[in-house]
Order: structure tokens, then C-alpha cells, then sequence
């Protein structure tokens, strides 16, 4: 994907993917790392876990918008959801959620990748506007792909240090 967006002609291509970069450590810090399949959620609540449904869905749909552009991608994001699908249906199903309640996140949850996929095959979004999208799943994948790097700590935790150097990082790539 990288070489189809950098060859796309946009200006910003850079700071998208970073921006996607710094959208994905801000979702995982609503769900709690469900996204690279592990969860620190406490299972006790009867809560619906409304912040860890936005967070993956918004990542889910987010995902979905390049899945039309290549099978391979196609592949890896299936693979990538098996884990997270059973990370999440097994807390959902042992939690004091309503099992309703627990199909119906798993549904929505489900329809979101589909659901960036038809919106790109079938809304007039603009070339400019799909470069930049995919710009940021870029760095959706890029972030995910390199979480290891980011869990280094106790309990997998993204501390204020962490991001402090990777925004640090990025501002200092940007002005050299």
C-alpha cells in the first residue's frame, strides 16, 4: 500500500500515516489492546463496554476501506481479526453483559470491515480523500504490526512516556 499512496501525488501522505499511527495508540488506549488480541478489561462489569465498541469499530471500518484494492490484504486482515473475535467473545461471554447484548457488539463488530469495504466500492469518495484514508490505515498496520514494540512494559501498558517519545519522534521527522 505504501508505494500506491506515496505515488497517489498528495501532498501530507506522511502525516496521515502518522496520524493513523497516533489514532491506533489512541484506540488501543479505549480498548485496552483488544486489537492485537489480548484484553485487560475486568470481566465483573454489567456496563456495556460502549468505548470498547466505538474503539473497534471505528478500527474495523477503518480497515475495511483498502480491503478491495488487494486479496493478500484481504487475507491478512481475517487473520488478524480470528484472534481479536476470540479475545473479545470470550470476555463478552464471561462477563455480567446480557448474552444479547454480547451477539449483538460481536454482530456490529463483525459488519464493520465489510462495511468500509462497501462504503469505498460504493461511495464517490474521492481519489484524494482514498489516499488519505489509506494513508491512515497505513498506519493503523503499522502500529499494530510494531505493537511489541510498544508492550515492552508490566501488563502490556502504553505509558504517557512511550508516547511522549513517539510523538517526539514523528515532530522531529516531519521539521528535518
Amino acid at each position: 500500500m505504501l508505494p500506491e499512496v506515496y505515488s497517489s501525488g498528495f501532498d501530507k501522505v506522511g502525516l496521515f500515516i502518522m496520524a493513523g499511527l497516533l489514532l491506533q495508540i489512541f484506540l488501543e488506549f479505549l480498548s485496552k489492546g483488544v486489537e492485537h488480541g489480548h484484553m485487560h478489561h475486568s470481566g465483573n462489569s454489567v456496563k456495556f463496554p460502549y468505548l470498547l465498541l466505538l474503539s473497534l469499530s471505528l478500527h474495523a471500518l477503518l480497515e475495511g476501506f483498502p480491503l478491495n484494492q488487494s486479496s493478500d490484504l484481504l487475507h491478512g486482515v481475517v487473520i488478524h481479526k480470528i484472534p481479536v473475535a476470540a479475545i473479545l467473545a470470550a470476555f463478552l461471554f464471561h462477563s455480567k453483559i446480557a448474552k444479547y447484548k454480547a451477539f449483538l457488539f460481536l454482530a456490529v463488530f463483525g459488519l464493520m470491515t465489510p462495511l468500509g469495504s462497501w462504503m469505498h466500492a460504493n461511495f464517490m469518495i474521492s481519489e484524494e480523500y482514498s489516499a488519505y484514508i489509506n494513508a491512515m490505515v497505513i498506519g493503523i498496520f503499522l502500529h499494530v504490526s510494531t505493537t511489541i514494540l510498544f508492550e515492552a512494559s508490566k501488563n502490556h501498558s502504553f505509558n504517557a512516556t512511550k508516547l511522549a517519545v513517539v510523538i517526539s519522534g514523528i515532530l522531529l521527522a516531519y521539521f528535518l
